[in-house]
């Protein structure tokens, strides 16, 4: 039986790509450096994934991945700017628009009391706490563990260890861990022992090296997977 969820918050509770957007765009508004199209955010999205899995592999710190990734950003698009005062901008405004997949916060709430709900992630901490307090998930969670505080970063280990700590211990059967990154949420599940659950909302096939006991479109289906 499943007696704890670990929730990734960007990418699946909370939408990350539409607060990127915003986030990106109004600093392009406040550095004066004109719009920003889908087009460029579509390159900057590509380039953000490849430094964060950097740092999932530990080939890059989590500063050389906040402030390398709008310097290659600026390079390519011929664009001049402060990278430490754009991104110290951007992590306040990332946390200004909460929109949820597929009702979350409805979700969370429905759960509370009936198993332990954490978040576990790997953003930074000025955004993640804007996020939890804007979206209300702060107030439903159980607690909120985020790599920056302990050290160390999802899919590694030592970071469910932390958790361990904090929670208690569990069996790993009784722990789902839920989220739609295979490199850090089901990798870090697989590392951890415990339950994946992979939500994967564009049907994308499952990779074979990774164990994923659950599938999902949509985040609603947690709860028939708990009646199991």
């Amino acid at each position: 039986m499943i007696r704890v969820i670990l929730w990734d918050i960007d990418g699946t509770l909370l939408d990350f790509a539409a607060a990127e957007r915003e986030a990106i765009r109004g600093c392009f508004a406040a550095f004066g450096l004109g719009a920003c199209t889908d087009q460029m955010l579509a390159r900057y999205s590509v380039i953000n994934r490849q430094y964060w899995e950097k740092l999932e592999r530990k080939e890059l710190t989590k500063p050389q991945v906040l402030i390398g990734r709008f310097e290659v950003f600026f390079a390519e698009e011929g664009l001049v700017a402060d990278c430490v005062a754009f991104n110290d901008e951007y992590q306040i405004r990332l946390g200004d628009t909460v929109c949820f997949h597929d009702d979350g916060f409805a979700l969370v709430q429905q759960l509370k009391g009936r198993v332990r709900q954490y978040a576990v992630t790997n953003g930074t901490k000025i955004a993640q706490q804007r996020k939890l307090h804007n979206s209300g998930l702060d107030a439903l969670l159980d607690g909120v563990f985020i790599s920056e505080d302990i050290g160390v970063e999802k899919p590694g280990v030592e970071f469910f260890h932390s958790v361990w700590e904090t929670i208690g211990p569990y069996e790993p059967d009784e722990v789902l861990i839920v989220g739609d990154s295979l490199t850090s949420d089901m990798q870090g599940g697989n590392n951890a022992g415990i339950r994946c659950c992979w939500y994967n909302p564009k049907g994308a096939p499952a990779p074979e090296h990774l164990k994923i006991d659950y599938n999902i479109r949509d985040l609603r289906e947690i709860l028939a997977i708990l009646e199991q």
